[in-house]
């Protein structure tokens, strides 16, 4: 059964940190938190710590999708692993390179071995999705591990993800590019803490085809100052609208796989 406790933030708690590789006999201490402990952030963010054991090198991105059983032993979400009634959430972000590379606050790739991450189930959070469809309170999982999707109606044999909502289908903004240069300025149309995300693919003129965002600067108040691509910009612009897909700002309200659709 649970045991009821006050939640409050957890001093030294860090969602963006994975622990690990943890070797018995290495002198390297894990767990650091109880396997289910909760940390609480702003904006109703919360994340729990999960158990994460890898079979092979493996690189997370920021808005996989993660189920975990009641023993709190994550797996990326896919629609053949998945199994309803197990609570869901997605990886944040690594905030530093504990293994081969990562950070900050981005992609991480790791080596086979025993991990503690912290899954994001409340708030409001980076999400990778196929499709988004605005303003529904259900996804569901897709055969490509750890992303999600939220057709207008149902695809049939996937699982329901409940209790997660996506403010729209894309992401606009404006932005300046440079002829040559990887560096998107001027950014403008944005809120703090609202996107894009690195990973997220980026349409727009003098933008690439299968251009994805690879890093992010941010101000001391959260809001982007600048955006480094995949590729450099083929033309100089400003005020260039850029549309971002594939990861989205969702809504978590404490996912959970719900049912077979």
């Amino acid at each position: 059964m649970s045991v009821a406790t006050i939640q409050s933030d957890r001093l030294g708690a860090n969602p963006f940190v994975v622990e690990g590789p943890i070797v018995s006999g290495s002198g390297i201490p894990g767990p650091n938190f109880s396997l289910g402990a909760i940390a609480g952030g702003d904006r109703e963010s919360e994340w729990v710590y999960c158990q994460l054991v890898l079979a092979s090198q493996t690189t997370l991105q920021p808005g996989q999708w993660f189920q975990w059983t009641r023993d709190y032993v994550a797996s990326l979400l896919t629609t053949a692993a998945a199994v309803v009634g197990q609570r869901c959430g997605v990886f944040s972000g690594a905030a530093q390179p504990p293994t081969l590379t990562g950070g900050p606050v981005g992609v991480i790739t790791l080596a086979a071995g025993t991990y503690y991450i912290w899954l994001q189930r409340n708030g409001q959070a980076p999400s990778q999705v196929a499709t988004a469809t605005a303003a529904l309170v259900v996804a569901e999982t897709t055969a490509t591990a750890g992303q999600a999707s939220a057709p207008a109606s149902a695809t049939a044999t996937t699982k329901a993800i409940a209790n997660v909502n996506f403010a729209a289908a894309n992401q606009t903004f404006t932005a300046t590019t440079v002829n040559g240069s990887n560096l998107l300025g001027g950014i403008a149309g944005l809120s703090a803490g609202s996107g894009p995300f690195i990973g997220a693919a980026v349409a727009g003129t003098g933008i690439a085809g299968g251009t994805t965002i690879s890093g992010i600067t941010y101000s001391p108040n959260g809001v982007v100052q600048s955006i480094t691509l995949s590729a450099n910009a083929t033309a100089n612009g400003t005020g260039i609208i850029i549309t971002a897909t594939g990861v989205l700002e969702a809504t978590l309200m404490r996912p959970f796989l719900s049912k077979v659709n």
